[in-house]
């Protein structure tokens, strides 16, 4: 039976910590589905169109031989529904702090109430990516400071041109 496995997020943009949790969670699977949230209440500062193909970009590095397939797909509405109809066993989330414990445990719980079947595996942040969050990395690009230890080059490029 293929192991598939799905990583959430709105991904404004990708940053070097969820690449770090997709190649990670690459190794517990056969397919990786990538969903990339529609959010807009969020109001992202990329367009949906613009984060699949950042993600996709990004995502074309990490593939080999040894590690899972992935594919990039954008959702909307209730998470279990989109893994539902994608056939995922496991959906795979990052930790970096103990806040992001305390969110992610209430959101497993009441997925858990929706499918039993689907499991939630969650990877801690590599240490050097714990503090870096999406928001944070575009308020350091709107005001100027370097976000090259916190994104891969493209991705810096098209934050730096939104902010232009």
């Amino acid at each position: 039976m293929e192991r598939v496995g799905l990583y959430p997020g709105t991904f404004d943009p990708v940053t070097m910590g969820h690449l770090d949790i997709i190649g990670r969670g690459m190794k517990l699977v056969d397919r990786l589905i990538i969903g990339v949230a529609i959010s807009e209440a969020k109001r992202p500062l990329f367009s949906l169109d613009e984060r699949i193909a950042m993600m996709e970009e990004e995502c074309a590095q990490l593939e080999g031989a040894q590690l899972a397939k992935v594919e990039v797909r954008p959702f909307d509405g209730l998470l279990m529904h989109f893994a539902e109809k994608s056939n995922v066993n496991v959906i795979v989330r990052g930790l970096r702090a103990v806040s992001d414990f305390e969110y992610e445990f209430q959101m497993t719980a009441m997925n858990e109430q929706l499918n039993r079947d689907i499991e939630t595996v969650f990877l801690m942040a590599d240490v050097r990516h714990q503090a870096v969050a999406s928001r944070l990395v575009k308020e350091i690009a709107r005001f100027g400071g370097d976000i090259t230890p916190f994104v891969t080059p493209v991705v810096k490029d098209r934050l730096l041109e939104k902010y232009r």
